[in-house]
């Protein structure tokens, strides 16, 4: 997210987290758009707030954390397990994984189990960040995954049927992390859109 009049809509929809990248080389960069921690702070938004990084430095994040009042922390780079274990003393940690084809997930994922709180599955690219693509869900859905866990990875308003059908076999799915397929603009969402997936997704399970 990059403006606080949507961060207030997303709180007023009932969504449960809200994504501000700290990653300068994304079209989403939280401050882009003039959002500031002072703006965030004074509104007292009670949405959860989830700091993005890729590859940052420990004591930047942990320094924005504080700046930002963040409730979460997502990993999106290469981060070692002991680099993931730092930051989780501070706060709860998602590390997020990048999928391929045929990916083992367990042993993707073994190295991180006891470093941090939650995971988040998306799809493999070149590039960091989201690709608007989706993986091979069922990757998830055969795997015994240790923790709670996000779904990312090109999911958009006419996914409902299939995420349906994958909750009832997606033992420790947490969350569905949207994002792209929701936008008018980078960082601008479509508001209509994001309130319709929500009220059909809280319908599942």
């Amino acid at each position: 997210m990059t403006s606080i009049l949507q961060l207030k809509e997303l709180e007023s929809i009932g969504i449960d987290f809200a994504g501000l990248i700290f990653y300068p080389q994304s079209p989403r960069y939280a401050t882009k758009a003039g959002l500031t921690p002072d703006l965030v702070k004074k509104e007292n938004l009670r949405i959860n707030r989830v700091g993005v990084f890729v590859n940052e430095e420990a004591d930047t994040v942990l320094r924005t954390v504080d700046k930002w009042k963040l409730d979460m922390v997502q990993l999106h780079g290469d981060e070692s397990p002991s680099y993931c274990e730092r930051i989780s003393q501070h706060i709860n940690t998602i590390k997020a994984f990048r999928v391929g084809e045929n990916e083992n997930i367990p042993y993707k994922t073994f190295s991180f189990n006891d470093a941090v709180d939650l995971y988040l599955f998306d799809t493999m690219g070149k590039q960091y960040g989201g690709t608007g693509e989706q993986f091979k869900w069922d990757l998830l859905s055969h795997a015994p995954v240790p923790k709670p866990y996000f779904l990312s990875g090109g999911i958009g308003p006419d996914d409902i049927d299939r995420l349906t059908a994958f909750s009832n076999n997606g033992q420790k799915l947490f969350a569905v992390d949207v994002n792209s397929k929701f936008e008018s603009a980078p960082g601008i969402k479509d508001m209509e859109k994001v309130a319709n997936f929500f009220n059909a997704i809280k319908m599942i399970n």
